[in-house]
């Protein structure tokens, strides 16, 4: 049983989790597989027989719920208005009274108070850990701390200023060096560090330190898992409330006209064109001034204050380009129609005021007239519109505050749907300057709308026509919040109404432009009539000015009209009569009046509009009235009991209607009437209601009429025009309840409230009819399900996440509650109050819930409180419990019920739950026991319906997913809401039956990943329950369900809380998932089960659910983590023991997790870390597959650790997790080994093998890089990235972001996931608002955070480690995983570490050495020379704290070495490679801390008493003056950090000095190679590598002799002639043999081959693919010795890679270009004087080269100071300024003398081993570099250098310089054969170019070359020289013309084949030029010298030699 390994988890198999439990037979308990789940622990008895021992305290906290857990709150609704908007009559009929109570009695609400605690509201996530971080300490990383840029630079700069000379050798002079050090300050000392102390008391110490003030919530660190909106969160539902638009405020400020004579009254009314509709209702106000308005005294009584408003607010719900706000201007009405009535506002202008002065007297006067005599009557004047978006988008456009903006008529409009928002525009001010003059026969609004369609085109008729001009000046504004003094459309006082006296603001009623679905939740009970037109055309006798008096009556007595009608402006409030407007001599007149009623709440068969038609004298006659009547008509407002209202066409009596007229129609023709045009209808009106009371909807009337006929037991009931007899009723009743579905929607929504009221009261009542109880049961439910049905799929913008409709959810929340169940109750319909299961603690913000009630006697809601609840409420005739009655009917439906019921199925679900609820509130059966408190037949019902659900969620999932998908998360939140309120062991067995129906059905599927998924969400929702940990009985001891065992609860051990006696069993099953761990933490063992099944490599298909499942686990972590109640350490350690069996699943998981190590070496690392670190580390020098060491130093390997390998499946490929979901893996992990007890670890891991420990070291291995700080830069570098940088900047930030910023990968990841498009949705908002302009504020909170997460991971790593090595301290068998101990150790000191991290850590370090101190000298050496690397590295580190740590390390390791063998050589070996590999290789690496370091480690060899007398000191000192030496030499390569150049040539000097240590000098190319690949300079990095190898061929053949080994550097001359220098021939070479030497990887046979591959492999890239042959040819005998076929053949295939490039690139490779570079003057130092040839990248231009230098130096020196020597003149020293700096650049080119061409065939070869270069310079004997032909010289200089290209630097010096002059003559040849050559290739080009044929025939023949063959023939070969040596050149030149005529032809030939018929001309012109060349030429060709042609043949053979020596000339050339 000692090694009780985990058994990888197989989905199909019969492998089980199965510890060997060493127990008595009686309680082995059968094994379940994990695919399977467990019968749950019995959970109410189970708490009942284990009573906890602790009385009290945050632990008995966990055992049980609060008991205050559910309350059930009545909140007063709030009301917007100061006295609510109730009915002013005392009687109401019962559908009134109903109405009103639902708009007025309070919330009712359920509360889960702890609820905010679920996960679901877990406060770990983007928005809320802000909070949650305040008051971090800021972590002090080295990366941050990089010294600032100024000081550090001065020094820069000021060594660079020194003398640059690196004359003196790199081993400086002793003296000096040690006087350097000893006058250094040491670091402080540790106390204490010499002593010798007891390791346990050590070990006590580093823990209290380490434990010490640490960060408790590890969570509140790491960014939350960037998830949509997490699927267990149910917000609140919004609370009802009234509906309103977007809403506008319009100020009317004054109106003007050009003469003011008379009052003028205006409206304001909004018009939507597109809908034909009017959208508002007026709006009317007066701004006529006092004198004005006392024209009318007599008519108008005096004003309400409610009258004199003159700002509205308008609600518009539908904005759009097509809203108009139209004003209409009426006046008193005068004699004379409207055109007459106007002109004079239309002649007169104010300024002429004066002139006109006695007109406008008379005009004035007669004004008066008429406004004594008819000002009660108005006629229609003007009329303009204002384009309301025109309004609002030119004001938003405009920048300053508020807007003028002046209309005029026919204002152009833009058109086009752009969306409108009325919200946030800028307030406009309008000036409207014209008006139209109202048409006479134009006033319908048919008319109007005529006009504003016309207005919004560019050439609008209105233009035409002559305005009247006025000023009215508007402000529009949006509508404030809570604007003061506001009246509603009812004239009630809104809330915020300090003042009754000032003039109000009027909320104007919206009349929608199309439907809007909002429930009522006011009283509003409002009648608008609308007359429209009338004709009396053929009317007898006369009746011209008609006005229409209308009144709203309750009976037919005149007296009887009431004072219902709203007035308009500056009159009273209400009265009892209106007018309409007339239009002067109509006897058809149309009228655009608006009359706004209120209607009275009960309304009677008696209630009619009456209209009483006038005709109205305007001129004062003799004895003629002012008003006749002409004609009467009415509308009685009820029909059969409905509100009548419509468009009615009136016919019009004569005479006064008789007796009794009002409950008729007047359509009916009465007995001996008379009427108007025969009867006919001539008078149009239409009538609209807005009421909350009628509903207008025939089937919602029938409904309601019906069940208030129940209430009321009235029959027969009269309806429409039935009369329904009671024994009919039970039949009507059905019919009309499922005729609910033919009623219209909108009015379905508006009386929402009532409406399901009513339907859940007939469920709970079944009503007594004619003596019987009839069940409506089914009947309602089936409404119910249609009903909700219907909003769900019209209304489907209202839907939270889950598919819930707002409506709805607001209904359960707020609205329903258990109906009064006692049929005679004194109040029918007053339902008892009752709540809803809250799913959160937070409630909008608008309710103050204060009122808990309980049940009581004072609560008048409750009428007779029963006695015994259950069965008095029972026995009570027929009345039912709701939840009870659903349930059944739910269970019992079948066929499209169902469905309907399924598709909706949350709202049945929580309708139940808020009954069950409220049932238990009022039986007060809250704190009953839970297993009583529901009737078996209920949880029958509950079962069955649970399980058919889970049937149909399995059945129907890939078919209707959207649906399954509702359903699964309903199913879930119910089960959720059943743990709170019932018998939680039954809950578990339900969620046991869902989970064994979805297991079957897994079985059978290809492909499961969508069904485990549904069980995912419905897990995940389940969990969320707000008590989850108290549900998993954290402090059950893990005690076989069946024999309770009071001793063992009793007997628990203080410290840990766990029992003894059952130990061994318990702790196997408390890690793993086994049975009884999965029966008693019953809903963590699902969640562990789920992650362990879906993680299993083996598991199929549910490779998508790794981040889902995850997250899961993740989020319940961090919720607990953050939650109060667990925030003791004790607590915690309970919630840890719930998820122990996760150790084992992630150690499961290794081999998939993301292999966060990797980015130190494939993605070069999180580029912010300094480079240092990691290309010490052979990071980014040497491949992986050989880099185990650079000069011995072993480094950790970063590809993963070796046990990686040992996995149980490590033949499979496992696909990888994400980085993220990785990450989150790991901080889980590290949360419960945070967290967990920590004796129960260490009792744990003693039982683990070998094999697992491993196992779990590589899980921390991996947890170091994973958690690695990333650093400021990283942030400062995302931030800087912003958003617009393409999709290219996308990839690179991935690059940056995945597997450091964990949350954020969420936004790469996606577009991989299955997740589509929404990620864009994500990035915009990350990367715009999040990062975008991101302070420096939050650069520096992501740092702190990052920081802190990184220091407090590593602690818990470290935590981990110290109880891994006291279980190996207890069991002394497992030495063997120390090893692993240590290497995570150093990796952790290798990652970016803070400064109080790396101080434990170096504590952990020292403790482990010093209790196994073999274990690194002896054991793992490898281990030893990283350590010291590391060590060294924060030796040198700028914090002097680390440096202390460091130090104190370093100095116990000599000690400790020494202790084990009287020397230390290891560890002085190891310190002396790793500085050199440190210092080699580190950009910011700073000798000044360093030193610091060596004089601490110096103090404490002084200080050290013990060891005083033996020769440690002296050997320390020794070791630290050595170390202080290759301190200064590189101090210099500081310096030339930024010349690459100089650079290289340091570590090359440094390298040669370490000639006689091989190890060194290896180090040191190693560094070279590093730097090299670095600038992409790979043949010399290959070149460094081929020295490398060479030195260890040398070293090795010393060693062991073996006939396919190199045999020194003599086997590598092949590949390059510079490798001899590594021969170790002198004196001083150290024998191989000796301690310390040799020692490194590299000296070994695969450490050759290693460096062979790796010098192949760069070769390959520099495209030297024949240098690649030539190292094979050393390796190939290599591993044909070892028999290694599978080398060879990869090596074989790269071989024919290498050749088929050479084939494929013939022609195009380029390799180096080649300068020389001369350095003169004296701030050069030793450079002075010296020449180098620069070996610059393929295709470098001079000027490049130049421009480099140039900066460089000049940067150094100053850039006056350096100067570039343009030519290539010999430079003559004494002419040049002393001061000055001078640099010569010169392009060369590879030189070969002929004999070598026979060698150097290739490109190839023309361009390796290069020791030989040239440049020519022209010059004239006068010292002009150019000058004629015949007096042009030319200067050929050669250089030759000490080493050949390509070598291990890319500038090597000159050593010999040869020059040759040559003649003008020889100039000549020389450029004759060229021309002849480029000739040649043009010509023969294959395939042919005639571009260049035709640029080089320009070249040769064309006529305007100046300096052309021609002239050059006419110089020198127009006479014979004189001078006897120049005939050899003379004929030479003959001949070279001769083959040149000969090339011309050939070219043009050539030419003439390759053109088209477009160059003919060309051609002939070409063809020409040669003629007259060739012409020209042939004298002075033909002439020979006869001298030379005297001895040699007879005359005849001339053609032949002349040809032939000229073919030898040409071949030569």
């Amino acid at each position: 049983c000692a090694h009780r390994v985990i058994v990888a988890l197989k989905c199909d198999s019969c492998f089980f989790l199965s510890p060997c439990l060493k127990t008595p037979p009686s309680l082995v308990f059968l094994q379940v597989p994990l695919t399977e789940a467990v019968d749950p622990v019995e959970l109410e008895d189970y708490l009942i027989t284990h009573p906890i021992a602790v009385e009290s305290g945050p632990l008995r906290d966990l055992l049980e719920f609060p008991p205050d857990d559910i309350e059930v709150v009545y909140t007063p609704r709030e009301c917007r208005t100061l006295v609510s908007a109730v009915p002013e009559e005392s009687e109401m009929d019962p559908h009134v009274r109903d109405c009103v109570r639902s708009y007025t009695e309070d919330w009712a609400i359920v509360n889960r108070k702890y609820h905010k605690l679920g996960t679901g509201f877990n406060p770990n996530t983007l928005d809320k850990q802000k909070e949650r971080q305040k008051g971090l300490p800021k972590q002090i990383f080295e990366s941050d701390e990089a010294p600032d840029g100024n000081s550090y630079q001065d020094e820069q700069d000021d060594l660079k200023r020194r003398s640059m000379s690196i004359d003196d050798t790199p081993r400086g002079s002793w003296a000096c060096s040690i006087f350097d050090l000893k006058n250094s300050l040491p670091d402080a000392l540790l106390p204490n560090l010499l002593d010798r102390t007891p390791n346990e008391e050590i070990d006590h110490h580093n823990e209290d330190q380490r434990k010490s003030s640490r960060h408790k919530e590890l969570f509140a660190l790491h960014p939350a898992p960037d998830e949509e909106e997490p699927i267990e969160r149910l917000s609140v539902p919004e609370v009802p409330k009234e509906h309103f638009g977007q809403r506008l405020l319009v100020k009317c400020l004054s109106l003007k006209f050009e003469i003011e004579i008379e009052p003028i009254f205006a409206s304001l009314a909004l018009y939507d064109v597109k809908e034909k509709k009017k959208i508002s209702e007026n709006f009317y106000f007066d701004l006529n001034s006092e004198q004005m308005k006392g024209m009318l005294r007599p008519h108008v009584p005096p004003a309400a204050i409610s009258t004199l408003a003159r700002s509205a607010i308008f609600s518009i719900t539908y904005p759009s380009q097509d809203v108009f706000l139209v004003i209409k201007l009426e006046k008193v009405l005068q004699q004379g129609d409207i055109g007459e009535c106007a002109e004079p506002y239309m002649i007169f202008k104010e300024s002429d005021a004066a002139k006109n002065k006695e007109k406008l007297e008379k005009l004035k006067c007669q004004a008066e007239q008429f406004c004594q005599r008819l000002g009660k009557y108005r006629m229609p004047f003007a009329w303009t519109a204002i384009h309301l978006m025109n309004i609002v988008s030119s004001a938003g456009s405009l920048e300053r505050d508020s807007t003028e903006v002046e209309v005029g008529t026919g204002e152009r409009t833009t058109s086009g749907d752009e969306a409108c928002n009325l919200s946030s525009f800028r307030p406009a001010t309008l000036t409207v300057t014209n008006f139209f003059k109202q048409e006479g026969d134009r006033l319908s609004d048919d008319d109007l709308y005529k006009f504003l369609v016309d207005m919004k085109r560019p050439s609008s008729v209105l233009r035409r026509l002559r305005p009247i001009t006025a000023q009215l000046k508007i402000d529009i504004s949006p509508a404030p919040e809570n604007p003061h003094y506001c009246l509603t459309p009812e004239l009630l006082q809104v809330k915020l109404y300090p003042d009754s006296r000032v003039r109000p603001t009027r909320e104007i009623l919206e009349f929608p432009a199309r439907d809007v679905y909002i429930p009522n939740t006011t009283y509003r009970n409002l009648l608008y009539v609308y007359p429209q037109s009338l004709n009396f055309a053929n009317r007898q006798g006369s009746a011209r000015n008609i006005t229409v008096k209308v009144q709203f009556m309750y009976g037919e007595d005149p007296s009887n009209a009431m004072p219902v009608i709203f007035g308009k402006s500056s009159c009273p409030e209400f009265s009892k009569e209106a007018y309409t407007a007339v239009v002067y001599h109509n006897r058809s007149p149309d009228f655009h009046e608006e009359i706004k009623i209120k209607l009275p709440a009960t309304l009677t068969d008696h209630h009619h509009l009456l209209f009483t038609f006038y005709h109205v004298s305007c001129q004062q006659k003799q004895n003629t009235p002012l008003e006749t009547p002409v004609g009467y008509t009415w509308i009685p407002m009820l029909q059969n009991g409905r509100l009548k209202t419509g468009q009615f066409c009136l016919p019009v009596s004569l005479e006064k209607p008789p007796q009794a007229y009002s409950v008729l129609s007047p359509e009916v023709p009465l007995p001996g009437m008379k009427w108007v045009d025969n009867h006919k209808g001539v008078f149009n009106v239409e009538v609209v209601a807005v009421s909350s009371l009628h509903t207008q909807d025939p089937y919602l009337d029938k409904f309601f009429a019906l069940v208030h006929a129940l209430d009321e037991h009235m029959f027969p009931v009269r309806i429409g025009d039935m009369r329904i007899m009671e024994n009919n009723l039970e039949n009507e009743l059905k019919s009309s309840i499922s005729a609910l579905n033919s009623s219209q929607l909108e009015p379905v929504v508006r009386f929402l409230h009532l409406l399901l009221d009513k339907l859940i009261l007939l469920v709970v009542r079944p009503p007594v009819i004619a003596g019987q109880i009839v069940n409506l049961g089914q009947a309602s439910f089936e409404a119910m399900a249609s009903i909700i049905n219907r909003l769900h799929k019209n209304l489907d913008g209202n839907q939270d996440q889950h598919g819930r409709n707002s409506l709805l959810a607001s209904y359960i929340y707020y609205v329903f509650r258990l109906p009064n169940t006692y049929p005679n109750s004194p109040s029918p319909g007053r339902s008892v109050h009752y709540a809803t299961m809250a799913r959160s603690a937070v409630r909008p913000a608008s309710l103050n819930l204060n009122r808990s009630r309980s049940l009581s006697n004072s609560n008048p809601d409750i009428s007779g409180t029963p006695t015994s609840p259950d069965d008095e409420v029972r026995s009570i005739i027929g009345s039912k419990l709701f939840h009870e009655e659903l349930a059944l009917q739910w269970v019992v439906c079948s066929g499209s019920v169902r469905e309907a019921a399924l598709q909706q199925a949350w709202f049945f679900f929580e309708l139940m739950v808020k009954s069950m609820v409220h049932h238990l509130y009022f039986a007060d059966k809250l704190d009953a026991p839970r297993k009583n408190r529901f009737p078996e037949r209920f949880m029958d019902d509950v079962t069955a319906l649970v399980s058919t659900i889970a049937g149909d969620i399995v059945s129907r999932f890939q078919k209707d997913t959207e649906m399954v998908e509702r359903l699964n998360t309903s199913l879930a939140f119910f089960l959720n809401d059943l743990l709170s309120i019932m018998d939680r062991g039954f809950v578990f067995a339900l969620i046991k039956t869902c989970y064994k129906q979805v297991s079957s059905k897994l079985y059978s599927l290809t492909n499961p990943s969508n069904l485990a998924s549904l069980r995912l969400d419905f897990l995940r929702i389940i969990c969320s329950h707000e008590h989850y940990v108290t549900l998993n009985l954290p402090c059950s001891l893990l005690t076989p369900p069946a024999s309770p065992s009071p001793s063992v609860s009793s007997a628990t051990s203080q410290s840990s809380g766990f029992s003894t006696n059952v130990q061994d069993q318990k702790i196997a099953n408390m890690f793993e998932l086994s049975v009884p761990f999965r029966q008693q933490h019953y809903l963590a063992g699902l969640v562990l089960t789920e992650l362990a099944v879906i993680l299993d490599p083996d598991a199929e298909g549910l490779f998508g659910l790794h981040k889902k499942v995850i997250n899961m686990v993740h989020n319940l972590l961090s919720s607990h983590d953050s939650d109060p109640r667990y925030a003791d350490p004790q607590v915690k350690a309970r919630v840890a023991m719930l998820y122990l069996p996760l150790i084992g699943v992630i150690m499961e998981t290794v081999p998939q997790l993301y292999d966060f190590t990797e980015s130190h070496n494939q993605r070069g690392r999180p580029s912010c870390v300094a480079v240092d670190d990691y290309e010490s580390e052979g990071g980014s020098m040497i491949s992986q597959t050989v880099a185990m060491a650079i000069a011995g130093t072993s480094v950790p390997q970063l590809t993963r650790p070796s046990s990686f390998l040992l996995t149980s499946s490590s033949g499979r490929q496992h696909s990888t997790f994400s980085a993220e979901s990785s990450r989150s893996l790991l901080i889980c992990l590290l949360w419960v080994l945070k967290n967990a007890d920590e004796s129960v670890l260490q009792k744990w891991f003693t039982d683990l093998s070998v094999l697992q420990l491993n196992r779990l070291l590589d899980l921390l291995y991996l947890c170091v890089s994973c958690f690695e700080y990333k650093g400021k830069k990283v942030f400062e570098r995302m931030n800087s990235l912003t958003f617009k940088k393409s999709k290219d900047m996308r990839a690179k930030l991935e690059e940056a972001i995945l597997g450091s910023i964990g949350a954020r990968q969420e936004m790469v990841r996606r577009s991989r996931g299955q997740l589509g498009n929404q990620e864009n949705l994500r990035w915009r908002k990350d990367m715009t608002h999040w990062r975008q302009n991101t302070e420096k504020a939050e650069i520096e909170h992501e740092a702190l955070i990052d920081g802190n997460l990184a220091t407090e991971a590593n602690l818990i790593i470290l935590d981990t480690l110290e109880i891994v090595v006291q279980t190996v301290s207890v069991t002394e068998s497992k030495e063997s995983i120390l090893g692993g101990v240590l290497k995570v150790l150093l990796h952790s000191m290798a990652c970016n570490q803070s400064a109080l991290y790396l101080q434990h850590c170096f504590a952990t370090q020292r403790a482990l050495v010093s209790k196994f101190p073999e274990l690194l000298f002896e054991e793992e050496t490898e281990q030893c020379a990283d350590l010291c690397l590391r060590l060294l590295r924060h030796c040198s580190s700028s914090i002097s704290t680390i440096r202390s740590h460091a130090s104190a390390s370093l100095y116990l390791l000599m000690r400790q070495n020494f202790e084990i063998g009287n020397n230390f050589a290891r560890v002085k070996m190891q310190v002396t490679m790793s500085l050199s590999s440190l210092v080699g290789t580190s950009q910011n690496f700073n000798e000044e801390f360093l030193r610091r370091s060596l004089k601490t480690i110096l103090t404490y060899a002084e200080e050290d008493l013990e060891l005083r007398e033996t020769t440690f000191p002296d050997q320390v000192q020794d070791l630290v003056f050595n170390l202080h030496m290759i301190l200064s030499d590189t101090v210099k390569m500081k310096e030339h950090q930024e010349d690459p150049e100089m650079l290289i040539d340091l570590m090359y000097r440094i390298a040669k000095g370490y000639q006689n240590s091989p190890d060194l000098r290896l180090t040191w190319l190693q560094n070279m190679a590093g730097k090299h690949s670095e600038r992409s300079n790979h043949a010399e990095s290959a070149q460094c590598l081929v020295h490398s190898a060479a030195l260890v061929a040398e070293y090795l053949s010393m060693l062991e002799d073996r006939k396919y080994l190199p045999v020194g550097c003599v086997t590598f001359q092949n590949i390059s002639s510079n490798v001899l220098e590594e021969s170790a021939v002198s004196d001083d070479v150290v024998s191989p043999d000796e301690e310390g030497i040799c020692s490194g990887k590299y000296f070994t046979e695969a450490g050759l081959v290693g460096l062979l591959e790796q010098a192949a492999a760069s070769f390959s890239m520099a495209g030297m693919y024949e240098a690649v042959n030539e190292v094979y040819k050393v390796l190939i005998p290599i591993h044909e010795a070892n028999r290694d076929a599978k080398k060879l053949s990869t090596i074989h295939g790269k071989l024919q890679e290498a050749f088929s490039k050479i084939v494929h690139q013939d022609g195009k490779r380029m390799f180096g270009t080649y300068f020389r570079v001369g350095f003169y003057g004296t701030k050069f130092g030793d450079l002075d004087e010296q020449e180098f040839v620069y070996k610059e990248p393929a295709i470098t231009k001079l000027a490049e080269i130049s421009h480099r230098l140039e900066g460089f130096y000049g940067e150094r020196f100053g850039e006056d100071v350096l100067e570039v020597i343009k030519d290539s003149n010999p430079v003559d020293k004494c002419k040049l300024d002393p001061n000055k700096a001078y640099i010569q650049i010169t392009y060369v080119e590879p030189y070969f003398d002929t004999y070598e061409m026979k060698d150097r065939i290739t490109y190839f070869d023309k361009n390796y081993n290069l020791r030989r270069f040239m440049y020519c310079t022209p010059f004239t004997l006068d010292g002009r570099a150019h000058g004629e032909l015949h007096e042009q010289f030319k200067r050929k200089t050669i250089l030759t250098t000490s080493h050949a290209f390509p070598y291990i630097k890319t500038r090597i010096n000159v050593i010999h310089k040869e020059e040759i002059i040559l003649t003008p003559i020889e100039v000549a040849i020389e450029d004759m054969q060229k021309k002849t050559q480029e000739l040649a290739f043009a010509t023969h080009q294959d395939p042919a170019d005639p571009k260049m044929l035709q640029m080089v025939l320009q070249g040769s023949v064309g006529t305007t070359v100046n300096q052309g063959p021609l002239e050059v023939a006419q110089v020198f070969l127009s006479e014979i020289p004189n001078d006897p040596k120049l005939f050899r050149h003379h004929n030479k030149l003959r001949l070279c013309f001769k083959d040149f005529t000969k090339r011309c032809e050939d070219a043009l030939r050539k030419n003439k084949s390759l053109i088209g018929p477009d160059q003919k001309e060309y051609q002939r012109e070409l063809e020409r030029n040669y003629h007259r060349l060739k012409e020209a030429l042939q004298p002075l060709i033909n002439r020979k010298i006869p001298q030379l042609y005297k001895a040699v043949l007879p005359v005849t053979c001339h053609r032949w030699i002349s040809d032939f020596t000229l073919s030898a000339e040409i071949r030569r050339v």
